[in-house]
């Protein structure tokens, strides 16, 4: 259920109901600027909304330091495998990357999806190759690849061995895309998180803090880029 937060601007609310929530809280989406307002079936929501104007100070405060989402086209800067590249308007048919650019064919208009199907092939081939020599590490097989745009993971792996990826990880930096690729494959051993899971994932991987940090610290900047869609 949508409510309004009254100010300069108006914040849209969702306010959800969870059988499980013991007390009211507030969540902001680093990925969209999304206020939900958390609340037990019996509360009234009254006291929900007037839990959320206690909170008025902090939810603007953290919408104004969330970064804005950049629509993509000609000029616009992205990572791409860690390395930032400037969005040019290209020859022929293919996309290319060069000296720092990339080089996008086709109307101006198709620019932004045209390069989302780039990366999402460039991620295919990277995920298909590191998770091959994890997999071939672990002694494990997998049964195939999915590449989808997750909001709320980076990787997945099913108990049948169907592993999903994001196709975002191609923007991160390499060791970083290694790592998700070595975690999910990690699974096909270990359908936990335990010690021992751990354990192989470093024993087929080496030290994933780095790699485990980045993706906590920078892993939704990912989200911010948006090609059309």
């Amino acid at each position: 259920m949508d409510h309004v937060l009254l100010g300069t601007p108006n914040v849209p609310i969702l306010l959800r109901r969870s059988g499980r929530a013991r007390r009211i809280s507030l969540r902001i989406s680093q990925l969209d600027g999304r206020v939900t307002l958390t609340a037990p079936v019996g509360v009234a929501e009254q006291e929900a909304m007037a839990f959320a104007r206690t909170k008025e100070s902090w939810i603007r405060s953290h919408l104004e330091c969330r970064e804005e989402n950049l629509t993509v086209g000609l000029g616009s800067e992205i990572p791409v495998q860690g390395f930032t590249h400037r969005v040019v308007q290209g020859q022929g048919r293919r996309v290319v990357m060069m000296d720092g650019n990339i080089m996008v064919p086709g109307p101006v208009e198709c620019i932004g999806a045209r390069l989302k199907g780039h990366l999402k092939q460039m991620a295919r081939v990277r995920l298909v190759r590191a998770s091959d020599e994890y997999a071939a590490r672990l002694g494990k097989s997998y049964e195939r690849i999915s590449i989808r745009d997750t909001r709320s993971r980076w990787g997945s792996c099913s108990s049948k061995g169907t592993l999903m990826y994001s196709w975002r990880l191609i923007m991160a930096p390499e060791v970083v895309l290694d790592y998700v690729a070595a975690h999910e494959v990690g699974h096909l051993a270990e359908m936990n998180h335990s010690r021992a899971y751990w354990a192989g994932v470093e024993r087929i991987f080496g030290d994933y803090k780095f790699a485990r940090q980045w993706l906590k610290d920078e892993g939704n900047m990912l989200h911010r880029f948006k090609f059309g869609d």
